[in-house]
């Protein structure tokens, strides 16, 4: 029955990842950010109910102007899954760039690619950063640096908020919770050396998968006093708040 639902599924997986890169490479070009940020929204929706995945919104997204989207990391899916909620420029590592398919797709979607481990990559990136934020994107960010099976948070990374902190843009803690037939569970994180054929052979063959996408309170952009948090102290922050939500 695995093996049944697996065929099905890829069936309608891999034409609407087809249609996607169609999409990418000759109607984006030729639309607003506006219809473009529909699009993304859509595709994503339909590539999740593809996959068996069912995707519970909860909280107050911030659906529009500039912000700063900074979420744990359990599976591949996670970029999906927030954009099926708002068109996100997500920060990924370089390496994803050069996966078949995903890699080419969340690339020519406007993901920003960092080397990680080259010294000027940061400041790249910040700028990167700040140029989606005047364009009044949004843009996620995973500051763990790597996924986990979705239970506990590693540290955070706090050199990434600094773009954010500097453009006075909003940053909004997401925490991911993953669910199968209603119970936490780590069955769809994307971890340690597994191949991306063998996470998605386990995604796409079992049932009742679900992910809870809460959106918690925007973190507050001054202290008590007027000053303005450091970037540590945001990053501590995001991860209290999230680490909470899990």
């Amino acid at each position: 029955m695995k093996l049944l639902r697996f065929v099905l599924r890829l069936f309608l997986v891999l034409p609407w990842i087809l249609f996607g890169l169609l999409c990418v490479g000759l109607v984006y070009p030729l639309l607003g950010n506006g219809k473009r940020a529909w699009l993304n929204r859509r595709w994503s929706r339909c590539l999740m109910a593809f996959c068996g995945l069912r995707v519970v919104l909860k909280g107050e997204p911030r659906l529009t102007g500039p912000v700063l989207l900074v979420a744990n990391h359990v599976s591949w899916i996670d970029i999906f899954v927030l954009n099926s909620a708002r068109a996100t420029s997500f920060v990924a590592k370089s390496e994803i760039r050069s996966w078949p398919v995903i890699g080419w797709l969340v690339a020519g979607a406007g993901t920003l690619f960092i080397e990680r481990g080259q010294r000027h990559a940061v400041h790249a990136m910040g700028e990167a950063m700040q140029a989606r934020f005047k364009q009044g994107d949004a843009v996620g960010l995973f500051p763990e640096g790597t996924t986990s099976e979705g239970f506990e948070l590693l540290p955070f990374h706090a050199s990434l908020f600094e773009p954010a902190r500097a453009a006075a843009v909003e940053i909004q803690p997401v925490a991911l919770r993953f669910l199968q037939h209603g119970k936490r569970s780590g069955y769809a994180a994307f971890v340690g050396e597994e191949s991306l054929v063998a996470n998605l052979w386990r995604v796409l063959g079992v049932t009742g998968l679900a992910v809870e996408v809460v959106f918690l309170p925007p973190l507050p952009a001054r202290h008590p006093d007027g000053s303005l948090p450091t970037r540590l102290e945001l990053s501590h922050q995001a991860r209290d708040a999230i680490l909470g939500a899990l």
